[in-house]
């Protein structure tokens, strides 16, 4: 069983700051690609940003230059530093990863719980 776990979502004023993190953890042999979706209530769940087990990452043009996604391969975790927020990049926040488990020995997608971001004055 992998479960990803994201913390770090709340509410931040315009032009604020949050860091989210999300941690994989259960029978892990290895992590591909990680990411972070958005899903606005009525649309479809969208990439924000993604990167890869070397470190390559890519972003969504809407948030280029603002958010920054990391990863720290020993601890299992994928951060997204989101800077500059706005109005419009208030939703929820969805952790991806794509795990190879130590049961089934096969690359599957896993997804977090979500965590809800609210940027308001």
């Amino acid at each position: 069983q992998v479960q990803l776990v994201e913390s770090g979502g709340g509410l931040v004023q315009p032009g604020g700051s949050l860091r989210l993190s999300c941690s994989a953890s259960g029978y892990i042999f290895s992590i591909g690609t990680m990411g972070w979706y958005r899903q606005a209530p009525g649309k479809q769940r969208e990439l924000v940003a993604a990167i890869t087990s070397t470190a390559s990452n890519s972003y969504s043009e809407d948030v280029k230059g603002r958010f920054t996604i990391s990863r720290d391969v020993a601890k299992n975790t994928v951060y997204l530093q989101m800077n500059s927020l706005k109005p419009e990049d208030a939703t929820i926040y969805y952790c991806y990863g794509s795990v190879r488990s130590r049961t089934s020995g096969m690359f599957s997608a896993y997804w977090g719980q979500g965590t809800q971001v609210t940027v308001s004055s």
